[in-house]
């Protein structure tokens, strides 16, 4: 089994965000987006990543309620 990991950097810069944006998605829950601990140290496998983006993919702005 292959599993490619990320660090909070890596990941602030695929999704756009900042490392301290990440760290307070994880300590909150604000967004669904899975991260593995390794001892103290944080990472995010790249497939969770892929499915967090597919996941907010919309076609207009509109919500429904």
């Amino acid at each position: 089994m292959t599993t490619s990991l990320l660090t909070p950097k890596q990941t602030a810069e695929t999704l756009g965000v900042t490392i301290g944006t990440l760290a307070v998605w994880r300590c909150t829950g604000r967004y669904p987006l899975p991260f593995v601990k390794i001892g103290r140290r944080v990472m995010y496998k790249f497939s969770d990543i892929e499915t967090y983006i597919n996941a907010h993919v919309y076609q207009n702005t509109m919500h429904e309620v």
